[in-house]
Formats: structure tokens, sequence, C-alpha cells
């Protein structure tokens, strides 16, 4: 005796194990989409670990201790001292904390001049290089070159140029143009102050031209034709066309010239050696010299917490704030 299925229920039985089968596919599908992701930033995120966060948490740890030239061979035999550090590094009544202070006051006008006018001649730069004109590619690419140089070997460039007796900078200001009476000293005293910021700025602003050059691809070229027909100048078209539509490129872009500039370590450190003057004693080469010069490791990753702090305020109250001015504008 043999029974029928109809063939409506066959096509059931099949859909229903078709679908079962069709079902830990799709999640076995899903599982992977999203996990790739993951998986391929897993090895970054592995040396991120490794080479910033692991060191961070260590200097952090090493800031509550007294760590001097006593412990270097077990470091974590080192007494622990709290906040001692802290409160002498912001004792600014005491050598240490007054000569903190005044290395930061040094950094922060050095940091915003030195933005400024990379800013500035960036832009200025970018601005001129928009127009077509016979050799502009060949000038883009001579703007570029203080940017593309590595960095010990233009300092190095810049600290024999800038020699008391024999130097270019000497030889073209006074023996050529007669600008001073006498030949400067640009490596000690007051000029030091100049001449770092000299040298931070002529390496610093190609990278400004360089992004603010990018930016200006996005404006559309009938804007300034329409500003053209309606009589604006060429002040009125950067004042009301350029620079607001480069407002999200410029508030990266002083973002992380801030970050490079107040940071900055490699420019003071080959100009100047490991004990720059008074006049150009950044906070960077300030917490070498506390750590690695007079061998008080403790110290020393204290100031550098409190600089990590700082620029913590700093970028936070930056970003907040230029995130509610975008926010103005678009209302």
């Amino acid at each position: 005796m043999t029974t029928t299925v109809p063939e409506s229920g066959t096509r059931a039985v099949l859909k229903s194990s078709s679908g079962a089968a069709r079902g830990p596919r799709r999640r076995t599908g899903r599982i992977r989409r999203v996990g790739l992701p993951y998986l391929l930033l897993l090895p970054a995120l592995l040396l991120e670990l490794l080479v910033h966060l692991v060191p961070m948490v260590i200097g952090i740890a090493m800031s509550f201790k007294q760590l001097t030239q006593f412990f270097i061979r077990d470091w974590s035999s080192a007494p622990w001292s709290g906040f001692d550090n802290y409160r002498l590094s912001v004792d600014f009544d005491g050598p240490v904390g007054e000569a903190l202070l005044h290395s930061f006051l040094v950094t922060c006008g050095y940091t915003l001049l030195s933005v400024g006018l990379c800013w500035l001649l960036g832009t200025a730069a970018a601005i001129c290089m928009q127009d077509t004109f016979r050799g502009r590619g060949l000038l883009r690419t001579v703007f570029l070159v203080p940017y593309a140089l590595p960095v010990y070997a233009a300092v190095i460039t810049w600290a024999f140029m800038f020699q008391h007796d024999n130097g270019a900078v000497n030889r073209i200001l006074h023996d050529q143009l007669h600008l001073t009476g006498r030949p400067s000293f640009w490596l000690i005293g007051d000029n030091s102050f100049y001449a770092l910021l000299i040298v931070s700025v002529w390496k610093g602003w190609p990278f400004a031209f360089l992004i603010v050059m990018a930016g200006l691809q996005n404006i559309p070229g009938e804007l300034y034709e329409a500003a053209a027909l309606d009589g604006a100048g060429m002040w009125q078209q950067i004042r009301r066309i350029t620079l607001p539509s480069l407002r999200p490129v410029n508030q990266v872009l002083v973002l992380v010239l801030f970050l490079w500039t107040f940071n900055d370590f490699n420019t003071p450190y080959v100009l100047f050696g490991k004990a720059a003057p008074e006049a150009a004693d950044l906070i960077s080469i300030h917490i070498y010299q506390s750590s690695f010069v007079t061998w008080n490791f403790g110290t020393g990753s204290a100031m550098s917490v409190l600089l990590l702090l700082f620029l913590l305020v700093v970028t936070g109250a930056y970003l907040l704030f230029t995130s509610r001015g975008r926010k103005t504008a678009d209302v």
C-alpha cells in the first residue's frame, strides 16, 4: 500500500529544510562580516598598546615613586612618594616649579607664534597657487621640500647657518646687507628663541600649505565667478568664500599643528643639544633635562603626566568650542 504526499506538502518540506540549512550559513556570514574589521584592526591595536599605552602606564606609575639614579637597576624597588613629585612640580615658589612655569610660558608663546605663522604662510601660498600659471607645479614641489626633508638633516643645516663666525645668516645680514652692527649669536641668549621659531616655521608651514591646498580643491569655482560678477574683489572673495569654506579644514589643521609644536622635541634638541638656552627652554627639553640629566625620573614623569593632562584639557575644550561653533553656523 503506497501513500502519496501532496505536491504542496513536498515543497513546504523542501523549503523548511533549505531554510534551516541556510540559517546557520547566514549567521556565520554575518559574524564574519562583523568580526573581520576588528580582526584586521587587531595588529594595529596591539602595536598601539605596546608602543604607547604600556609606556604611558609605566610613566604614570613612575611619577608616584622617588625614582633617582640610585634605583636605575631596579626601578620597582624605588620608594613610593605619592603626590610629592606633583607638589614639587606645581610649587611655583620653589626652584623646580618656577623653572617649569618659565618653560611652560616659553612653550606657549613659541607655539602660538609658530602655529599662527605656519597657518598664515601656508594659507597665503595655497591661495596664490590656485591660479594656473607657468611653473606652478615646480613651485608646489619646491614649497614641499622642507616638509619632505628629514628633521635631523634640516635642523643640523640650520644650526650651521646660525653659527656666529661663518654662518650664512650672519654673512647675509651683517656682511652683505649691513642690517646689524655686528654678527649676532643665534644659538645662545635671547636670539635663540627667534632661531628656534624660524626653524619651526620653515619646516612646519609646508604642511599647512598642503592641507589648505587640498581643502581649496573642494570649493566650487562657480562661487568665485558669481562673486566676481557681483563686483567682489579678491579680498572680499577670500573673506566671504575661501575662509568660511576652509573652516572645517582649518579646525583640524590648527589642532594638529598645536599638538605637534607644543610637543616638539627634535627641533630644540638638535639645534641646541641637551642644554637649551633659557629663552628657548621648551617644556619637552625641560622634561628631558629633569629626567635624563639630573637623573630624577620621578619628577620628570610627573611633569610628563601634567603635560598630558594639559594637552587633553586644551584639546577637549577646543573640540567642544569648534563643534558648538559649527552647529551655530549650520543653524
